[in-house]
């Protein structure tokens, strides 16, 4: 399966790879792991998903800005190894949602960005996970989610 060709087929087109908020790298390799640092739901520049879900977004809003932050995942991988054909495999997937106090369904929110994995790496896509509730996230992003992929050598 071809990951870029897949997101064609989606209908998707990947991003730029986002620039960093702040004094970090995007992305860290170590020996074949890697490790992305968190992306939110950014576009062109212009955040697509602010507020809380349970308050100013609904699971279903939040399932999008989780795509939003897949996609700009991608782009890092790609910006690191050239080609996401080069992604053996999706390790771990952290996922935050900015929600009211007492929200319960963030795996339901966290799962834009899990179905968006494994429909563009299929096998490869399937991750282990934590879907966590927070009370806020940087520039008031829906969501925001962090990945470790393992690359070919």
């Amino acid at each position: 399966m071809d990951p870029e060709a897949k997101l064609v087929e989606l209908g998707l087109t990947l991003p730029g790879p986002p620039a960093s908020g702040g004094n970090y790298l995007p992305y860290v390799r170590t020996g074949n792991l890697l490790y992305c640092a968190g992306t939110i739901s950014v576009q062109d520049g212009a955040m697509t998903h602010v507020g809380q879900v349970g308050a100013t977004q609904t699971v279903e809003t939040g399932y999008e800005s989780a795509k939003i932050c897949a996609l700009n995942t991608l782009a890092n991988l790609k910006a690191a190894v050239g080609s996401l054909s080069k992604i053996k495999r999706l390790v771990y997937v952290g996922g935050y949602v900015n929600a009211v106090a007492g929200f319960a369904d963030s795996p339901a929110v966290i799962n834009g960005a899990s179905d968006l994995f494994i429909a563009v790496f299929g096998e490869a896509g399937r991750h282990a996970r934590a879907a966590v509730a927070v009370a806020g996230l940087p520039k008031d992003s829906t969501v925001e989610i962090q990945v470790v992929a393992e690359v070919a050598e």
